[in-house]
């Protein structure tokens, strides 16, 4: 057999369609990866094999406790905020007690009310822009797309306004999974638990209020688990899908008329970039809870899998066409599958902040083009997650609303 991959290194960064197309011309549908330190799992690229371990949460569990390969894990080991063990939030719990959870989440997002998120989110959105507009020039991600997702859910959930920036730096540290890892996470678990001692003595008409107070009577700590499991998946990855989808509409001539006064395409080119281009392109994990066969590998109890969800996207058995525009198909993977796929009101809350925000920017800034040659655009060095460490663009500079 040939050597595992490393899940690390330039290639994620510059070029990942071809590198998923090569591991799945080496290794097949399911790919020995090895993480920081030598650790093995398996990496999951085929469509029908994600469907497989997404759709069955017995056999291929949640449960972090199962992995084989927790005595050889340090306790600075930079990927533990990615791969918990024994955490108590909505990642790990299985069965009935996850369909509870789901539950409280769910009940929790779906009172927020769509015309009040959307006029947060234009609110906030003018308020980046006034700071840029007169410029004429600007980094439309670092000035823009990674500092507004964080901005809403934040007033949404109960924080103060002027605790949003150093969120935001607390969630790219942890997601990056580098040596800030550690302390991105202490920072955002010590900022939900004020929140949550706040709320209990000063109930108010929002998301960690209504978790509080639903029926499923979870605990403090499990709330705050699962609050900085919503935090970290509503910000980083809808940040990204603004800046990969304002990439996509700025160099692909398929999208040059949203840039023009037209509002049509912009639901068209975020769906594209959910199939070619998605924030979320692996994620960790599932655990096998016995020896096993998938994809024609021998899976032993307790390895680790881990959903390969941009691989799976560009299945060239799903995908047969990459040309061709995926138009309203949403079959995609980057809301994952199965009883642990985003909950649907999370999904929704996502789509309305990444589509406000998108189409402010046009209406703000219509003739926005692109400052520099589109091959010289980096992205940030994640193996997890998809995003421009930077997008420069022009504009003919107006005032300030």
């Amino acid at each position: 057999m040939t050597a595992p991959v490393p899940l690390s290194g330039p290639r994620f960064q510059t070029e990942p369609a071809r590198l998923y197309r090569e591991m799945r011309r080496e290794h097949g549908a399911v790919t020995p990866v090895v993480l920081d330190g030598d650790i093995p799992a398996w990496l999951v690229l085929g469509y029908r094999e994600l469907h497989q371990v997404t759709g069955d949460p017995v056999l291929f569990s949640r449960d972090s406790d199962l992995w084989n390969q927790w005595d050889g894990i340090p306790d600075d080991w930079p990927l533990l905020p990615m791969i918990g063990r024994k955490q108590p939030s909505i990642l790990y719990t299985v069965g009935e007690r996850h369909r509870e959870r789901v539950g409280m989440i769910s009940d929790a997002l779906e009172a927020v009310d769509p015309s009040e998120l959307r006029s947060y989110t234009e609110k906030f959105a003018d308020e980046l822009i006034d700071g840029i507009c007169a410029k004429g020039e600007t980094d439309i991600v670092g000035d823009y797309a990674m500092l507004l997702p964080v901005r809403v859910l934040a007033r949404l959930y109960g924080f103060r306004d002027e605790q949003g920036p150093g969120l935001v730096t607390a969630l790219n540290d942890m997601i990056d999974g580098r040596e800030r890892a550690i302390a991105g996470q202490t920072h955002l678990a010590t900022s939900m638990g004020q929140l949550l001692a706040d709320r209990k003595e000063a109930p108010a008409d929002d998301v960690v209020s209504r978790m509080l107070t639903h029926e499923s009577g979870f605990n403090d700590i499990e709330i705050a688990q699962d609050l900085m499991v919503m935090m970290a998946a509503g910000h980083q990855p809808t940040a990204d899908w603004i800046g990969n989808s304002l990439r996509l509409m700025l160099t692909d001539d398929r999208f040059a008329a949203s840039l023009f006064g037209g509002r049509n395409s912009v639901a068209e080119a975020m769906n594209e970039v959910l199939w070619e281009d998605t924030p979320t392109q692996n994620v960790a994990g599932r655990w096998a809870s016995r020896d096993t066969q998938l994809g024609g590998r021998r899976i032993r109890a307790g390895d680790l899998l881990l959903l390969g969800l941009q691989g799976a996207n560009s299945d060239p058995q799903v995908r047969t066409d990459g040309s061709a525009l995926t138009g309203g198909n949403n079959a995609h993977f980057s809301f994952g599958h199965g009883e642990h796929r985003c909950p649907f009101p999370a999904q929704e809350v996502a789509e309305v902040i990444a589509r406000t925000g998108i189409e402010v920017v046009l209406d703000r800034l219509p003739d926005i083009d692109l400052a520099v040659p589109a091959e010289s655009l980096t992205r940030r060095p994640s193996p997890w997650l998809r995003g421009l460490t930077e997008l420069p663009v022009r504009f003919t500079p107006v005032p300030a609303l």
